[in-house]
């Protein structure tokens, strides 16, 4: 008995070999054959596989681009401004903020955070640019020689950075090209710069402190000219030597408007910056670039949306285009399919069949996707052949960030779900019968 059971065991297991063996070498015939040149099926199949190619081109090219665009803005807004900002918790009567001031040692030991990649000083003042002809509007950034100016370096058009190294404060003055053009500017030219300071004086009638408003100006000179493309900022933002700002202001030689930390890693910011508050207390204003230019990073944010949004009816676009060419496989194949029936094969063994043509087409458009959408992604990474307006979007050309945990992640998801889906009407196979399909001919 055991001898017997024994045998029947191993003859089972070798039809289940003989039939996997059997419905691959089917399948492979069906997918494979091209002398059906009147087959309705291989026109459709083509354009199922056509379907998932652009669908997955169109899914890497979606991914890199939202990725690449939010990096892009993300960039400009930190390197014109800063990524988490420690100033003072109160305003002036001007609307500007008061100094503050730390020790060395206090600074150090922030430096020390392992999270930290640098700390620098830095103060913001408002002014009137005043020319032959025309008036505007300015903000005055103040950095000293700690500043880090490898964004303003990349994005600098002519002339050079200004020398902050000097005894004395330097009268030199970085602008934008958007800036300059509006005024009729150019390099080496000499500007005047009017101020309003506030400071407190003590009124000998009053006997007592009072807040003094006085006018003051500057020259500087344009030791040269940059462009980021980001509107926003470039209308508007010059840098200087913090030591001018320090002057105009009646500030001390330590005092500071802000702080600017950079951090290692900006995906971070949010815990960081709690980190932050809980280390400084209540003494400061701690806040982070997405809190202070809240608006701009809710519009990146909604992009991700979008992006999913896309990618969601890509993979039922493509889905729909694989079933509708499966379906039409299958109904064409009506005849063959009763009569391996009638030969013994079961209805699962038929059914992979038709699953064994699926993952074959499918990985064929996976393929072809892949090789198209990261083509194009690298052609526009490398050369930047798709141009867009920077007054609108911010950037002069489509940016691409080619993530590939991402697509990865995205060639997964289309062939899970692609393949699930085309279960669905490989269930037909079961409601076929050898005595109805041998009757067609």
């Amino acid at each position: 008995m055991p001898m017997m059971r024994k045998q029947s065991i191993l003859l089972f297991l070798q039809i289940e070999i003989n039939w996997v063996s059997a419905e691959k070498f089917i399948a492979d015939r069906i997918s494979g054959s091209n002398k059906d040149k009147g087959s309705i099926s291989k026109p459709i199949v083509k354009i199922g596989i056509v379907g998932i190619a652009l669908g997955v081109a169109v899914m890497l090219l979606t991914v890199s681009i939202v990725l690449g665009f939010k990096q892009e803005i993300v960039t400009r807004i930190t390197g014109l401004t800063t990524q988490i900002a420690i100033g003072s918790i109160d305003l002036n009567p001007g609307n500007e903020p008061l100094p503050i001031r730390m020790s060395k040692d206090s600074l150090d030991e922030l430096r020390k955070l392992p999270f930290v990649r640098h700390i620098e000083a830095t103060a913001f003042k408002n002014g009137l640019l005043k020319t032959d002809t025309e008036n505007e509007g300015i903000l005055l950034k103040g950095v000293d020689t700690d500043f880090n100016f490898d964004f303003l370096k990349a994005h600098l058009e002519t002339g050079r950075l200004p020398d902050f190294s000097g005894a004395e404060a330097s009268k030199e003055i970085l602008m934008s090209r958007v800036l300059c053009e509006k005024l009729n500017l150019k390099l080496n030219d000499k500007i005047l710069i009017h101020f309003l300071s506030q400071h407190e004086v003590f009124d000998s009638t009053l006997r007592a402190p009072v807040l003094k408003t006085e006018h003051k100006s500057r020259r500087f000179k344009i030791c040269g000219i940059f462009k980021t493309d980001f509107v926003d900022f470039d209308e508007k933002l010059s840098v200087i030597d913090l030591r001018q700002i320090r002057q105009i202001n009646f500030w001390d030689s330590v005092s500071v408007g802000n702080y600017e930390v950079a951090l290692k890693d900006f995906n971070e910011v949010d815990a960081n910056l709690e980190s932050l508050r809980e280390i400084l207390g209540y003494r400061y204003s701690v806040n982070s670039v997405k809190e202070i230019y809240a608006n701009l990073f809710i519009w990146l944010d909604k992009l991700d949306m979008n992006g999913i949004v896309i990618i969601v009816l890509l993979i039922l676009v493509a889905t729909i285009n694989m079933i509708t060419a499966l379906l039409i496989l299958i109904l064409e194949r009506t005849t063959m399919i009763g009569l391996v029936k009638s030969l013994g094969m079961s209805n699962l063994s038929v059914r992979r069949i038709f699953m064994h043509i699926s993952l074959k087409l499918i990985s064929r458009g996976l393929l072809w996707g892949n090789i198209v959408g990261i083509g194009l992604c690298w052609l526009q990474k490398e050369f930047k052949l798709a141009k867009l307006d920077s007054s609108t979007y911010y950037v002069e050309y489509v940016a691409i960030e080619m993530n590939w945990t991402y697509f990865l992640a995205l060639n997964v998801g289309t062939f899970v779900v692609c393949w699930l889906m085309l279960l669905l009407p490989t269930m037909i196979v079961t409601r076929l019968t050898p005595i109805k399909t041998l009757k067609f001919d």
